[in-house]
Formats: structure tokens, C-alpha cells, sequence
């Protein structure tokens, strides 16, 4: 219920009732219609600005994307139903409309979101779940023996979960406060659209309103040639307006066809199938053709694609599957999610009358602005360029003083914030081969990266280099073969890049090209054999210039058209190993030695070294330990 508004209750979904003695505020949506009502008249004005800010951001944005919770307290306090408590009631962006009821009760001790939120905002964490470590600083979201549950109705306190769960329902639903029940989480798909573009329903409908489906030989029902494509002005969509195409004649009778039209999805959830058979004037796709490519060895996307694109084009193969249309219940074998690329790192540093303050110092989501901590005082957010900042271990500072941490966060591109990045623009500056190299060495695939334009000056300088290596012949090509060395540095970086393309680490595999150029520009020739296989390892990152070395090298027809180049094992045995001496466990020396080299030649090569000569001679050896291929230790007295 609500503090002060008995009449007023706020209802949550949880799937966590046996924690509700551990509920120390509840957090709203929003779009919760009770927000209003909740709301004090002091907390009014920023709680209408932290709606009107979170009414810019996707859902994604607001969840999966947003590393820092943010949130406002609205002044309001509802009653916990077990403890008689109240509780502070926040609104939060991070808390959904769409899920639940668009209200949650918070118990941060036994959730991560919860707990990140009851820290940044200095709310109370309340231990009701035993077993984990200080809840005060990591919540413990395991099975557990319940503690800190209890009041003169209902008891909990030594209960473990799926008991204490069941025995919490009981109690709510004899005490009319709740039942239990489940809740499915499903997006609707909104498939009727009201607009010209898509694809139109193949259905009619007689004066009668009995519907008439498009025969075969009528399908498929393409979309009429217009010039006007501007709203009916009715409840329907433009095609309404086109009567010559609206109405049609049917064995049946005149028939008026179906005028809102399919979203693309209706084609792109089965486009992998159709792209197989294209031509196919009379099935999908045909039998034969389906079962020899199908199903898809990888499925690459955004991580928006999870429930919208994956989720979809899964539902319409399922269909067709039941349809007896393809063989296989699942379209894709292997899903690969990428991570968002967000732009430029932004800074934000703060004053107070033009004195910096720390970042540290500062609760920057205070209500009404950035105050300092400990007094409450207001400070002023200016925003800080990237010529005014340095980086100091895992945070950024102000280059005039290296005591003030500054904000640093990277945001999602959009037009409204001027952080987007056109890719036009870098292309005329570097080429299109750097700009598709620095997004593959930014980091792995699947994680959310800062965007930072520096870093394609890098790659740059790395294509720069390759292209002076073998077009410019900063190392002298020759046509001899090559050495020992050069095949072993060859090998390895073939084994290297093969592998880590396979598993689409991409970042791994140029760092390893990398690699290679400097140790190329320590030889004194640069054979022909070894140019056309880096050649070939660079082309799927940097196709444009590949292709170009490749004519220079006087290969041909084309490197795309070539045999991806294969290791060979014998190049990659090492001929010796480097072997860490200690006496008396401190090191002393380091040896080369044989890698199959056994106990008594590796002491006898160390035994001799001058620098561990002088820390043994004249004293009693009481023991030799040996480590094949790593360290070996001598032991003497004193």
C-alpha cells in the first residue's frame, strides 16, 4: 500500500516472495501510472525531467546497454506488507513498463541490480538469504537458510528457498495481499501494419465479409505502382485510397482486398531459405537444394537482434518445418552476437567556482544536479576534452592536476547527442581498409565498445608499414627460399591467424600480423614465398590493399580465388628452450638448452655459467630440482 494513500497499492511481480522481509524500497517505471500520485510536490519538477530523459532511450538502452543505474527518489513511501515498514518508493529507467507491473520490490542483498542501486544511492541492504559473503558489499543471490524473516504471523528464518517461497504465497494470498502466479515474457509482434510499404496480405474479402484467399496462380500479390504514398485519412493505410487495386474481380464475386501490409519481416525471417533457390517460380524453395545448404552454420547480429530478427525468423522456420517446407526444426547452428559500437569516450569534469573537484568526490545523479558527498553542496558539470584529460590506471584525470578524476563513459551513437561517427569521413582520410581493420582490433566480437579515432591512425600505421614491406621494398625481396627462422615466424603466425579467425577472434589474429611485420623488418631479404602467404592472411581483413600486393607479388588470377595456406608443424619445433636458473630460489642466470635435454646436461650448462659459477663455488650443492623446458634450482648451504 501506499504511505499516507491506503486506498492506493502498488502491485509487483516477483519470482523472489520468500525475500520480501528484505524489501528496502521499491522502484517504479517511468510509464507507471502511479508515479504521479507517489510523487511529492518538492520532488515533482526533476521526477517530470528524469521521465522526459528516459522517453529518449530504448529499452535496450535502459537495460542490457546502461552500465551506470541512474534514478530519482520521489519523496513518496509505500508499506511493506510483512515488516510494517515503509519503504522509500524511486523511480528508475532500469525498471520496465513492458515487464511485470512496471513496479518491483527491491531486496538488494539478493540482487545484482538491486544491490548496484542501493549503493550508489546509499539505500539499506537487509540480509534475509544465509550463505554468501557481507551483503553489504556482494549480493548473495544463491540457496540459502532464511534469516531476519520473521513477525508474529509468518516465519521464515531457517527455511531454505523453494520452501520459504511456497510458504510466503500462503500467507499473501490468506492475508488478500497477493496470489501467486506465472508470467510469461513475450513481445508482441505488431504484424498488421497501417503503410504502403510491405508485403500485402493475399487475402479478400466478398461484400459479406467471407474471406477469400489468393489462389496459386495468383500469388505473389504485389504492391500497385503509386505516386501516393501519403496517409488515407482514414483508419486505414494508403492502399485504401488506390481503388483500381483495392477492389478486384473473384469466382466468387467482386472482392475487396486486405489494405494494411505485412512488416519486411514477413520476407526477411525466410530470406536464408529463399537466397538458396531464387528463381523458383513455383515453391519456396526446392526440396533438394533445402537439405543439401541447410541449416546455417552461423547466424551474425546485434544484440537487438536476439528478440527481434533471431526470435522471428526461429517462429517462421518452426512453421515451415510443420509445413513439411525445410528438414531441420532450427535454421541456425551458431549464434554470434556483436557488440554495439558506442561513440567517442566523453568527459565531464566539475567545479566548484572554478576549483576542480573530483569525480570521486561527487554524486552526480544527485536531485537537482551534481552535488559533493560529503556536504551536500552543488557543483558545476563541464564537459572536458579529450586534450584536457590523461589516463591514470583504470580512470581519467585532469592533465593540470592528476589528483582530479574526471567522468569518463562512452554512450550509444546518436544524432541528437552529436556523437556519431561517419564512417564516409574516416574512409576519405585512411581508406576503407583501415577503418574495417580498427573495427575488428577494437576487442572481441562480442563485447560493446568505445569508438576512439585515434585507433584507426593505428591500424593505419600497421597497413602503412605492410605496404612499404612488400610493394616498396623497405626489406629487399628476393626470389631464394626462405631461411629456418623465417618459415618458424611464417608457421607460427599462419597457425595463429588460422585458428583465430576460425573462432572470429579477430582482434587476436591482426595483433598477430602485427607480429609479424616487425619481426620482418629485422631480416635482411624478404623472400617471395613468405610475401604471398602474409598476403593471403591479411586479405579477409584488408581485402583492397591484399588484392593490390597480390598483383605486385605477380600472382594471379586473384587472392580471393587462392588456397588458404596451411601450417606445417616440423616449423614450429623449437630447437631449444629458455631455462631460468636459481640458486637458492633467486634467479641467476637464464640458459638455452635442448628442449629434450634431461636433468644432468641442464645442470651442467648452468652449473657453468658465470653468473651462477660465483653464487655455488667453494659451497656444498644439497640440491638440484629441475623443471623440464622451464626452471631449474640449485641448492647449497649456507
Amino acid at each position: 500500500k501506499v504511505a499516507g494513500a491506503a486506498a492506493e497499492e502498488i502491485r509487483v511481480f516477483t519470482t523472489r516472495p520468500d525475500t520480501l522481509f528484505g524489501a528496502t524500497y521499491m522502484v517504479l517505471s517511468p510509464e507507471n501510472p502511479l508515479l504521479e500520485l507517489v510523487t511529492t510536490a518538492e520532488h515533482a519538477a526533476a521526477v517530470k525531467a528524469y521521465v522526459v530523459s528516459a522517453s529518449t532511450k530504448s529499452d535496450l538502452e535502459r537495460t542490457e546497454l546502461q552500465k551506470h543505474k541512474t534514478g530519482l527518489f520521489t519523496g513518496g513511501y509505500a508499506i511493506n506488507p510483512l515488516t510494517g515498514e515503509e519503504v522509500p518508493i524511486w523511480v528508475a529507467d532500469y525498471v520496465l513498463n513492458t515487464y511485470g507491473t512496471g513496479a518491483i520490490m527491491a531486496v538488494p542483498a539478493h540482487d545484482e541490480r538491486d544491490h548496484e542501486f542501493a549503493k550508489k544511492f546509499g539505500l539499506p541492504i537487509k540480509e534475509v538469504v544465509s550463505g554468501g559473503d557481507d551483503v553489504q558489499e556482494v549480493p548473495f543471490t544463491g540457496s540459502g537458510p532464511l534469516v531476519n524473516s520473521a513477525n508474529g504471523l509468518l516465519d521464515l528464518n531457517g527455511l531454505l528457498v523453494d520452501e520459504a517461497k511456497a510458504k510466503t504465497i500462503s500467507f499473501l494470498e490468506a492475508e488478500g495481499h497477493g496470489e501467486g502466479k506465472i508470467n510469461y515474457k513475450l513481445r508482441d509482434w505488431l504484424f498488421s501494419r497501417q503503410r504502403y510499404w510491405g508485403e500485402p496480405f493475399p487475402v479478400s474479402f466478398l461484400e459479406d465479409g467471407t474471406l477469400v484467399p489468393a489462389t496459386l496462380d495468383q500469388l505473389p500479390v504485389t504492391l500497385p505502382k503509386t505516386d501516393k504514398f501519403e496517409p488515407s485519412g482514414t483508419t486505414e493505410g494508403p492502399l485504401s485510397a488506390i481503388e483500381d487495386w483495392v477492389y478486384h474481380d473473384t469466382p466468387l464475386g467482386r472482392a475487396r482486398r486486405e489494405t494494411n501490409t505485412m512488416p519486411q519481416w514477413a520476407g526477411s525471417c525466410w530470406y536464408y531459405l529463399r537466397f538458396l533457390d531464387p528463381e523458383n517460380p513455383g515453391k519456396a524453395i526446392d526440396p533438394e537444394i533445402e537439405k543439401y545448404w541447410m541449416p546455417v552454420d552461423m547466424y551474425v547480429g546485434g544484440a537487438e537482434h536476439a528478440v527481434l530478427h533471431l526470435l522471428y525468423a526461429r517462429f517462421w522456420h518452426k512453421v515451415l518445418y510443420d509445413c513439411g517446407i525445410v528438414h531441420t526444426k532450427e535454421p541456425f547452428q551458431r549464434l554470434v552476437n556483436q557488440g554495439l559500437i558506442l561513440g567517442p569516450v566523453e568527459h565531464t569534469a566539475y567545479f566548484q567556482a572554478d576549483t576542480p573537484v573530483s569525480a570521486k568526490d561527487v554524486n552526480e545523479n544527485a536531485v537537482g544536479g551534481p552535488v559533493l558527498k560529503k556536504d551536500q553542496s552543488p557543483v558545476e558539470a563541464r564537459k572536458a576534452l579529450d586534450v584536457d584529460v590523461v589516463k591514470k590506471g583504470e580512470n581519467f584525470v585532469l592533465k593540470s592536476n592528476d589528483n582530479v578524476r574526471v567522468t569518463s563513459k562512452a554512450v550509444k551513437m546518436s544524432k541528437s547527442r552529436g556523437n556519431v561517427v561517419n564512417p564516409d569521413d574516416i574512409i576519405a582520410g585512411t581508406g576503407a581498409d583501415a577503418l574495417r581493420l580498427y573495427l575488428m582490433f577494437m576487442g572481441p566480437l562480442e563485447q560493446v565498445k568505445p569508438w576512439n579515432t585515434k585507433g584507426v591512425d593505428g591500424v593505419y600505421r600497421f597497413l602503412s608499414r605492410a605496404w612499404r614491406l612488400i610493394a616498396e621494398g623497405v626489406v629487399p625481396a628476393t626470389s631464394e627460399p626462405a631461411s629456418k627462422e623465417q618459415l618458424k615466424v611464417l608457421h607460427k603466425t599462419m597457425k595463429k591467424v588460422t585458428a583465430d579467425t576460425e573462432k572470429m577472434s579477430f582482434n587476436t589474429a591482426i595483433a598477430t600480423m602485427m607480429e609479424f611485420v616487425n619481426d620482418a623488418y629485422k631480416w635482411d631479404s624478404m623472400p617471395h614465398e613468405v610475401s604471398t602467404v602474409f598476403v593471403q592472411l591479411l586479405n579477409p581483413y584488408a581485402p583492397h590493399m591484399a588484392e593490390e600486393l597480390w598483383e605486385r607479388l605477380g600472382n594471379g588470377p586473384s587472392v580471393c580465388e587462392s588456397t588458404w595456406p596451411q601450417h606445417d608443424e616440423q616449423y614450429l619445433v623449437e630447437d631449444s628452450v629458455t631455462v631460468v636458473v636459481q640458486v637458492n630460489g633467486k634467479v641467476r642466470a637464464t640458459i638455452s638448452v635442448a628442449p629434450d635435454a634431461d636433468q644432468d646436461a641442464v645442470m651442467s650448462i648452468a652449473e657453468a655459467d658465470p653468473s651462477v659459477l660465483k653464487w655455488i663455488q667453494g659451497k656444498e650443492i644439497k640440491k638440484k630440482i629441475y623443471v623440464a623446458g622451464k626452471v631449474c634450482n640449485i641448492v647449497v648451504a649456507g
